[in-house]
């Protein structure tokens, strides 16, 4: 279902790509092969996607207009964030009825007929699944809320107010930081790590865990390929609320995720949902150690199917930015945790973090298409499956908010109040917001350098950035070395090289302080990565044997190639075979 542009584009990608894209599976015997693993994922938010019926929202049918765009990708996958009713207080993460949608994202009729178009164009749908908590609108809270003594109280955690004040507990969201929110109606306190609009289920009642694979099913039947799971490392609570020790905050996850049953429930869920179709499933978050990630993934615990960590995001959460040496020690030795038994995800960018070019690679004009095309290669050859986020395929970049009211996110806006409640550095703390936020992640998808760069006829709920007249999907179609065309060649050769899938990871020069190199092995099938961190040229020896080596991917039109030694300029990017 192609359209004759994208034919076109096709014969635009470097013909030395695709006169090496063999099959090297036809010749090297792959065990434990799934089609979630060899995949690109493509995430959208759908508020800021494609808004198709004029009210400043994305929708489902903006989703549906550009399906043959997403197929043009040659992704694989179509993980969407969620779309259900919800008071939108955080995005959708906040839901109120988990078998409807959102009006203004559409109707059932509009989710069947976006599915069956995924599917015509043989890619998966992955359904966000949030059930750590729900609204404080959902019919649950509100009965549960309603007295001590309806049935749907223990579909929540709540503490008496007679029992003093409840032991302190963390809340991301929070203005103040408390994660128990005192309710008049019952003189109780309810627990919510996020919002206080987002109160947490208690997994512990069976009822609850009942409902949410009766609400799976529900989806599972009407076809959907997978499941993420939002938040689920936070699902189970010691309901006793010990108290934390001193300096909890330097291993949060220690003590609010993983908790006692957790194993038990993704067991439970096993057996009653993903057993039963054709599905695979991913958490967000994957404890906080190597064994608690295999505990949850490895296939002989019935549990998931893949590991979903954020150590590689968490390297930029300051001005500061990060260090190459610590980029591929983390991603190194999560590839060698997982290199027998297990699989991982492999991503830099998704909702909850601001864009990938701002924060590893660089933004400014000389470099921005470059450095993504350099992320875009990195993410794309190494083992794992690779998620990748709307926009980045076009090198978005981060937006510019000077102040507190442009922002929508509540983690923001709430966490501003908090900053200042405590007499932070408020200049240095709006800085940190404006690299970092969320918000950066969301603003609307630049399709064109039409007004409001063809995501709306009308002004978007998130502004959209001022350089999408430099920066969107029309401009870089007919350019065969824009981004957008590199990202297309990057998942071709993944697509046709299961070298890039399953093949073996070396990194070389593991001290060099602007390269970062690797090679990946399947049988006889080699290929070698060379990446430039820097802006400025660097040099490589050559590894044996790799002196006549051929690049089939440069981000660049020339590579300087001696045959003993590479010199790549600032942020160049290439792959090079034997």
């Amino acid at each position: 279902m192609k359209k004759s542009l994208y034919l076109l584009l096709l014969l635009l990608i470097p013909l030395a790509c695709a006169e090496n894209m063999n099959k090297p599976d036809e010749k090297t015997e792959i065990a434990n092969r799934a089609w979630w693993k060899e995949g690109v994922i493509y995430q959208i938010y759908p508020r800021s996607f494609k808004d198709s019926d004029g009210d400043g929202v994305g929708d489902l049918r903006g989703v549906i207009d550009k399906l043959d765009y997403i197929e043009s990708l040659g992704v694989k996958m179509v993980w969407m964030n969620p779309f259900f009713e919800s008071p939108m207080v955080d995005n959708g993460y906040d839901v109120s009825d988990y078998r409807a949608i959102l009006p203004a994202f559409g109707s059932m009729e509009d989710f069947d007929e976006l599915l069956a178009g995924l599917h015509q164009r043989d890619i998966k749908f992955v359904l966000d699944v949030v059930v750590n908590h729900s609204s404080d609108q959902h019919e649950w809270f509100k009965q549960s809320r309603s007295s001590r003594d309806n049935p749907y109280r223990d579909y929540y955690h709540w503490w008496p107010a007679e029992k003093g004040d409840p032991p302190y507990r963390y809340s991301l969201f929070d203005a103040e930081g408390n994660a128990w929110k005192y309710d008049s109606i019952t003189d109780a306190y309810y627990l919510h790590y996020f919002a206080a609009e987002q109160p947490d289920l208690n997994w512990e009642n069976p009822k609850v865990r009942e409902e949410v694979y009766d609400i799976m099913k529900f989806w599972a039947d009407k076809g959907v390929d997978g499941f993420r799971l939002d938040a689920f490392q936070f699902v189970s609570k010691d309901t006793t609320f010990p108290a934390w020790p001193k300096g909890y905050e330097k291993d949060f996850i220690k003590y609010v995720g993983m908790g006692p049953h957790l194993h038990n429930y993704l067991q439970e869920m096993n057996r009653e949902v993903f057993s039963k179709y054709d599905v695979f499933s991913v958490s967000e978050g994957a404890g906080s150690t190597f064994e608690d990630a295999h505990m949850l993934v490895d296939a002989d615990r019935n549990e998931l199917d893949m590991a979903y960590h954020f150590e590689t995001v968490d390297l930029v959460n300051s001005l500061e930015g990060y260090k190459l040496k610590e980029l591929k020690n983390v991603f190194s030795k999560w590839d060698s945790a997982f290199a027998e038994k297990g699989w991982i995800s492999i991503f830099l960018s998704n909702h909850d973090v601001s864009r990938i070019v701002s924060r590893f690679g660089n933004d400014t004009p000389e470099y921005r298409s470059p450095s993504a095309k350099l992320l875009t290669t990195f993410l794309l050859s190494m083992r794992g499956t690779p998620y990748t986020y709307y926009g980045d395929e076009l090198g978005m970049t981060n937006i510019d908010f000077q102040s507190i009211e442009q922002y929508q996110d509540i983690a923001a806006i709430n966490g501003y109040q908090k900053a200042l409640s405590e007499g932070a550095d408020m200049e240095l703390h709006m800085q940190a917001l404006n690299f970092l936020s969320r918000d950066n992640g969301r603003t609307p998808m630049q399709w064109d350098s039409t007004e409001h760069a063809g995501f709306s006829t009308a002004t978007p709920w998130l502004p959209v950035n001022e350089n999408y007249t430099e920066i969107n999907v029309a401009a870089q179609e007919s350019d065969p070395n824009s981004v957008l065309n590199h990202f297309r060649a990057m998942t071709a050769l993944r697509n046709n090289n299961q070298v890039l899938i399953y093949g073996d990871y070396k990194m070389l020069a593991p001290d060099h302080e602007q390269i970062y190199a690797y090679t990946r092995t399947l049988g006889e099938d080699q290929m070698l990565v060379l990446l430039n961190f820097s802006e400025s040229p660097a040099r490589i020896a050559l590894p044996e044997g790799w002196g006549a080596g051929k690049a089939i991917i440069n981000n660049y039109t020339t590579l300087e190639n001696d045959g003993t030694t590479v010199s790549l300029k600032p942020w160049q990017a290439v792959i090079m075979q034997p």
